[in-house]
């Protein structure tokens, strides 16, 4: 009797081993491959490095199917030198590369110095240029294709190309890319670079746009960011940072970064010689409604009564409107105004009663 007991709770036993047995398998089968460790921390992206050599400026323009890719990619200093680092990036690429750039060295050295203590080499992609136009670029063997990248031809106009494992060295811009489509958006990258006319940030978005035109990233768009350093050329000159916008997260990225880029230069850029014409009667009259009636919900308005023509109190009203609206770079005491912020002004109460 006890042994037929025996027998049966080892018949029961067996079975429910197998049947956990098979349970664990149909649900292995049901889970997706696990992806490498590093995967995770990939900043699949493209992007390119430029120099503009009539300013001097140095920037970084980048677009990545990964958020907040401006958090990872863009490095760059004024005077020194401007770095992307991708894939699986590494910020010694960055810190310790500008780092080594104000002491002298050529971006094709830092790449190189920096290159011999990275341990994990064949994940990386970096796109270096220096203070002096010196370019290098880097994509490593193990990064996903289609990878590799382009820096512009140490003679003159054109590029060099190159893929996976290869050091390339040039001047004035980098671009390089992963898990693209093809290798036409490095190539457009680098032909709208060298091809567009106007300051370094213009030139850099209109890469961009061109390289998403080549397909871009094989996964599609999240993020992007644009990075341009100048000597004091940041708000009120405390800092370098002359243009730094990052979109952490939309359905197209490109559009919202050139929506924001045109922000900031209405903000923060002075006005051009072109832009500024003299207040007429008709602008006075298309301003004094606004003066008159705000700033809403504030029962001291910026004009207290009609003035029908530019005096003190007039141009006073208009500027401290000016000062509160943030178009503080662009505020004149002279009868005159920047047509960009008149437009501006007037675009955003168009539709106002």
């Amino acid at each position: 009797m006890n042994r037929r007991h025996e027998t049966r709770e080892a018949a029961v036993r067996c079975l429910s081993l197998s049947l956990f047995t098979l349970h664990c398998s149909l649900l292995s089968a049901q889970l997706p491959t696990a992806a490498p460790a590093h995967f995770q921390r990939l900043a699949h992206t493209y992007s390119i490095v430029g120099w503009d050599s009539a300013t001097g400026d140095l920037g970084v323009v980048v677009q990545s199917k990964f958020p907040n890719v401006g958090g990872i990619v863009p490095w760059a200093r004024a005077g020194v030198g401007a770095v992307a680092t991708q894939s699986l990036s590494n910020t010694d690429y960055g810190e310790r590369g500008l780092e080594l750039m104000a002491g002298g060295a050529t971006a094709e050295a830092v790449l190189r110095t920096v290159m011999r203590t990275d341990t994990m080499l064949q994940d990386r992609q970096v796109g270096i240029v220096d203070a002096r136009g010196n370019a290098a670029s880097f994509s490593g063997s193990s990064t996903f294709d289609w990878s590799g990248g382009r820096v512009g031809a140490p003679g003159g106009q054109g590029s060099v190309a190159g893929g996976k494992g290869q050091v390339l060295v040039g001047r004035r811009f980098s671009a390089q890319g992963n898990i693209l489509v093809s290798d036409r958006t490095v190539k457009n990258l680098a032909e709208t670079f060298e091809r567009t006319a106007g300051g370094l940030a213009d030139r850099l978005v209109a890469a961009l746009k061109a390289g998403q035109g080549g397909g871009g990233d094989k996964r599609g768009m999240q993020s992007a960011a644009l990075l341009v350093v100048r000597k004091n050329a940041g708000y009120l000159g405390a800092n370098d940072r002359f243009i730094d916008i990052r979109v952490y997260d939309a359905l197209d990225p490109i559009a919202e970064l050139e929506r924001l880029l045109a922000l900031h230069k209405l903000h923060f850029f002075p006005s051009e010689p072109a832009q500024v014409v003299s207040i007429t009667p008709a602008i006075v009259e298309q301003l004094e409604p606004v003066l008159l009636a705000e700033p809403a919900g504030q029962p001291q308005k910026w004009l207290t009564r009609k003035q029908g023509r530019v005096n003190q109190q007039f141009l006073e009203a208009l500027r401290n409107f000016m000062y509160w609206e943030n178009y503080d770079v662009r505020v004149r005491m002279d009868g005159k105004i920047d047509r960009v912020v008149l437009d501006d002004i007037l675009n955003k109460r168009s539709g106002k009663s």
